[in-house]
């Protein structure tokens, strides 16, 4: 996006959207400032390259905790300056720079440095200033579209006082800058380092002034607000404050070992994780007995990377040698960095044609469901390993539930769920398998992916699972009682 023609700086996004993330890229035709790159460095560039400009300075708003930095080996390869906070103690190299510091990038590109501590102790927020004067600010975790980043990532202890810190913050930038003032924020659009979600796409100071918590409450009441709304988050998000401090190495991204049928099949007795990488209707159709689905038509990389063991052997499993390299660096953004071993084909292939290591997995509706309660499918019919080839219609009975899991996250169910279900988050369920009642297991989450993780949980685990594959929304509709913490809905 041109962002001030006569002033000849260009901002270009560089979408993480598998990790809810943005980096950017600014430049004036010839030298360039790159801010928040991720790990996989090759695509910014490549967008240098493309546009013909030189990367100057790598600028970093915040230690990240949600994926591993490609900030330092891009200043490396590049031989950018590496701006990074004063406060932060690191591990490299850097150009160190704090509250009021200015930098020129070139003739018409200069960084103002703001401090603006919430959503770390030491984050900062850089306002990009053409000869005309503030054209944008990146914001990092502070001022996002309609919201700001979480203040919890640094321990529940440090969260209130990062809270009421984060609420200075956004005002500070309220007051420093114009209402035309372009924001472009690294977090808010599906990471969980946001504390709320929002479908805003762009925004400027003036739109967040109408529309932002942060600019519209008092400080007692935004922290309030904002401690109440958030939730749990990854796991993995442990190992990435670290990992960034230090210096992360250069990723390698070449291709994984490959694994034969033989390999797969001790890898899975060995209880490590081996993980489809197919679309969950393609999983539940055919797969691989004791394969784990992870779609990567999904946030693949955040839910096996919460839900993993860190430093469980990874066993990767895609149509083709593309899905397995894409998964490969989506998981290399947050920290795993080799999988043990890969391979691609179809479930056929990897079993080497023998079916008794093949399984299919029964889907469902909220309307079959609530058949399912009313009587109206056939109890308690088993379901077949598989079925014939081509599959028959109509298909096999499903058998009736048991018990009803609700794999979604605490507000989510607190919200609004299922009257007599049972909830174990998602995070939490390979822990805690054991505390599922005997019986037939109907799985659900808000629209099918967790749910579809959960059930291949439950099926490695030996239990009949059947996963209901629908919108949350779809349950009232089919005539279930929800229910929430206050009140009956019907």
């Amino acid at each position: 996006m041109t962002v001030g023609a006569e002033l000849r700086i260009d901002v270009q996004v560089v979408e993480t959207s598998s990790l809810g993330d943005r980096s950017y890229l600014a430049h004036d035709g010839q030298v360039a400032v790159v801010v928040d790159p991720q790990r996989d460095i090759d695509r910014v560039l490549a967008l240098a390259g493309r546009l013909g400009v030189r990367v100057t300075h790598v600028a970093e708003t915040h230690l990240h905790n949600d994926y591993v930095s490609g900030g330092l080996a891009l200043a490396r390869i590049t031989g950018a300056r590496y701006l990074v906070a004063a406060s932060d103690v690191v591990g490299f190299d850097r150009l160190p720079v704090a509250d009021g510091d200015e930098i020129a990038v070139s003739g018409a590109i200069r960084l103002r440095v703001v401090a603006t501590p919430g959503h770390t102790f030491h984050h900062l927020s850089y306002v990009l200033d053409g000869t005309g004067g503030p054209v944008g600010v990146f914001t990092g975790g502070s001022l996002l579209f309609g919201t700001t980043g979480r203040t919890d990532l640094l321990g529940q202890r440090h969260a209130h006082t990062l809270a009421a810190q984060q609420h200075a913050s956004a005002r500070r930038l309220a007051d420093l800058l114009p209402d035309g003032t372009r924001i472009w924020p690294t977090h808010g659009f599906g990471s969980f380092c946001s504390a709320t979600q929002s479908d805003a796409r762009a925004s400027t100071i003036g739109r967040e002034r109408q529309v932002n918590p942060a600019l519209r409450l008092e400080s007692d009441a935004f922290v309030t607000e904002v401690l109440a709304g958030l939730d749990v988050y990854p796991a993995y998000y442990a190992h990435m404050g670290a990992r960034n401090a230090d210096g992360a190495a250069p990723v390698d991204l070449t291709p994984a070992r490959p694994a034969d049928p033989a390999e797969l099949r001790e890898r899975i007795i060995a209880g490590e994780w081996v993980v489809d990488l197919r679309s969950r209707r393609a999983f539940a159709h055919r797969h691989l007995a004791g394969t784990l689905s992870f779609g990567l038509d999904g946030p693949m990389s955040t839910w096996l990377g919460w839900l993993v063991p860190w430093g469980t052997p990874i066993t990767l499993l895609g149509e083709s040698e593309r899905q397995v390299a894409d998964a490969q660096r989506e998981l290399a953004r947050i920290g795993i960095d080799r999988p043990a071993a890969a391979a691609s084909g179809d479930p056929d292939h990897w079993a080497a044609g023998e079916e008794q290591h093949l399984a299919r997995l029964a889907t469902a509706t909220f309307a079959d469901l609530a058949a399912a309660r009313r009587g109206t499918v056939p109890p308690g019919l088993p379901l077949p390993l598989l079925p014939p080839s081509p599959p028959p219609s109509p298909s096999p009975p499903l058998p009736a539930p048991d018990v009803v899991l609700d794999v979604r996250l605490g507000n989510e169910w607190r919200a609004g769920r299922l009257d007599g279900a049972v909830h174990i988050p998602l995070p939490d369920l390979p822990a805690r398998l054991d505390e599922i009642p005997a019986g037939t297991v109907w799985v659900h989450c808000g629209s099918g992916y967790r749910a579809a993780v959960a059930a291949s949980l439950l099926q490695r685990a030996g239990r009949q699972v059947v996963h209901l594959d629908d919108d949350f929304p779809a349950a009232a509709e089919a005539g279930l009682t929800i229910v929430n913490d206050e009140t009956e809905i019907r």
